[in-house]
């Protein structure tokens, strides 16, 4: 964990891609579900001074299981905690209720998921609890720190996703992104291009078009050199 606080001190987490030997197919499935009807939430322990990943879900609207108020950071006030929220609302307060999932691999218990405070912010980090299983991961922060419940905002990439079992969806969410970080499919080639002279147009430097991560140059048919 210190090294992936070290590396958020300089700027963003620049992850090292995970070994493939962890990269085997899950006996459970992934299934989609409405974000809107999810809260992620850092929650405070205690005093306020540690805090803990909640997951909120609002099943139908007979009555509100929470509510979201302000931004960086938002408070979450857990309105389920003051009533019978059967049959309305769903929580997931520990690894029994929620787990880690990249592409196809259910990384539960390779990776456990710890709400950690740092330089004014709250990041939920995803920790290896073994070496050699992956790299650390931010996967959500509250952009602004605060001891109170908080909503925690997923990182580019992120999302949840519903466990399921031939087809059925269970009562367990994933922190779910498609691939591993340095993983994602290179970007298109990029082609910048310059626009020719029109004919007869005084002398001057030769347009080249420069294909990007390349030493090639294309040269006008009419160029003989520098």
């Amino acid at each position: 964990m210190a090294a992936i606080l070290a590396t958020l001190g300089l700027s963003a987490l620049v992850a090292v891609p995970a070994p493939q030997a962890v990269r085997a197919a899950s006996l459970f499935q992934t299934a989609e579900l409405n974000p809107a009807n999810f809260a992620v939430v850092a929650a405070p322990i205690g005093n306020g001074e540690r805090a803990q990943l909640n997951i909120y879900e609002q099943l139908n609207d007979r009555r509100a299981c929470f509510a979201v108020n302000g931004s960086q950071p938002a408070v979450v006030e857990p309105l389920l905690a003051t009533f019978d929220f059967t049959g309305i609302c769903s929580r997931y307060l520990d690894a029994n209720g929620y787990s880690l999932r990249i592409g196809d691999t259910d990384l539960a218990p390779g990776y456990r998921l710890s709400v950690v405070r740092f330089n004014d912010d709250n990041l939920l980090l995803a920790v290896p609890t073994r070496s050699g299983i992956g790299p650390e991961m931010v996967v959500a922060r509250t952009n602004g720190p605060g001891t109170d419940y908080l909503k925690l905002v997923l990182e580019p990439g992120w999302q949840l996703k519903r466990r399921a079992y031939n087809g059925r969806n269970l009562g367990h969410v994933y922190l779910y992104r498609a691939n591993w970080p340095g993983d994602e499919p290179a970007a298109m080639e990029l082609k910048l291009e310059a626009e020719a002279p029109p004919l007869g147009a005084a002398e001057g430097p030769v347009p080249l078009e420069v294909r990007l991560g390349s030493d090639e140059l294309i040269n006008d048919p009419g160029f003989r050199g520098f």
